[in-house]
């Protein structure tokens, strides 16, 4: 990107690939063009370091996936496909196992999921196969690094154009007070420039609600590249 000075990118991020759509937009916004981000809104960076600030029993799934190795054994234990269903079928509100259990023992399989099929799935499962789950979950094992290197940061504000993109059923939203913090206007005041979508759905809304996400995307950048998209 910095080979080239005279565009700007739109960018698109889901999840952790909001996340890192979101400091994009904070470390190079003159980079960015726009940004659509969905199920993960953007958080100012805190008074203390990720784990600390989250801190709570052994069974929560962020504190499970700090120690390298330990969920990729648990993993093991499934294939890959039920690894993935498992995490696909989450519908409760409370991301914690009972005591003395791993999370991802803790999760339930629905024998099918309405929004992706059998043949979706198998093409991510033989990705999975081939790189192993470590890469994703060394996000989680980064949080506490990300949030030292991001100190120049503190209370900074993303200034780029923004759309955030939920499902009104997302649990991710009903966790660590992050619904508030969206609904409340908290988020608007670190993203100025932002617009906030509701659909009806899930987590995983840009295949659950394929249209809808897609219209809702590039009408929204139709606004910054002059022509319909």
């Amino acid at each position: 990107m910095c080979a080239c000075r005279d565009w700007e990118v739109l960018v698109v991020g889901h999840d952790w690939g909001g996340q890192v759509a979101w400091h994009l937009c904070l470390f190079r916004p003159d980079l960015v063009r726009a940004v659509v981000a969905l199920g993960v809104p953007f958080f100012p960076r805190g008074p203390r370091p990720t784990t600390e600030s989250v801190a709570a029993s052994d069974g929560l799934y962020i504190m499970q996936f700090q120690e390298p190795g330990r969920a990729e054994r648990a993993f093991a234990r499934y294939n890959v496909a039920t690894v993935l269903k498992k995490f696909f079928s989450i519908e409760i509100d409370d991301m914690t196992a009972p005591p003395g259990v791993e999370f991802i023992d803790f999760l339930e399989a629905r024998p099918s999921i309405p929004w992706i099929t059998d043949e979706e799935l198998g093409q991510y499962a033989e990705k999975f196969q081939k790189s192993g789950f470590t890469g994703p979950l060394n996000y989680y094992r980064m949080m506490d690094t990300s949030w030292r290197l991001t100190a120049p940061w503190q209370d900074a504000k993303v200034m780029v154009p923004a759309k955030f993109i939920y499902g009104d059923k997302d649990i991710g939203l009903k966790s660590f007070g992050i619904d508030h913090f969206v609904r409340s206007g908290a988020f608007e005041s670190y993203v100025p420039n932002l617009e906030i979508v509701i659909i009806d759905g899930h987590h995983f809304l840009q295949q659950e609600q394929a249209d809808r996400v897609n219209s809702e995307i590039l009408s929204y950048f139709d606004k910054f590249t002059g022509e319909e998209t």
